[in-house]
């Protein structure tokens, strides 16, 4: 099956995080893992794909090897991500997301995304 394209809007907040290769690789993640293939979410067009990538892409802070734990965190239940990016009380949360430019590679001892216990009140 293939992937579910880009929004523009996904787009461009990718190429405010990643710049060059990491670029490249991060829109072919978001567009082969997650999208089309995330639980319940078998007929989404690219704008439909948004709310999930954006969450990916902000938990990221511009590091594939965080942007790869949010996708894997999607593929087991894509509301935990989207509580941890803060968008998961309100359905257009993401729309207000803009990340502000990237120009270096970030932190040498990057933090863990980690989904809340369930019934853990968080």
């Amino acid at each position: 099956m293939a992937g579910v394209p880009l929004s523009a809007a996904t787009r461009e907040r990718l190429e405010r995080l990643f710049h060059g290769e990491d670029a490249r690789v991060a829109a072919e993640l978001l567009v082969n893992e997650c999208g089309g293939n995330l639980p319940f979410a078998a007929n989404v067009d690219p704008v439909g794909c948004e709310r999930t990538r954006f969450a990916a892409l902000k938990l990221s802070k511009g590091r594939l090897d965080l942007l790869r734990q949010a996708i894997e965190l999607a593929k087991v239940d894509w509301r935990d991500l989207l509580m941890a990016a803060g968008f998961g009380h309100d359905v257009n949360a993401h729309k207000g997301w803009v990340p502000e430019r990237r120009a270096g590679n970030g932190e040498k001892n990057p933090p863990r995304i980690d989904a809340a216990e369930p019934g853990s009140g968080s």
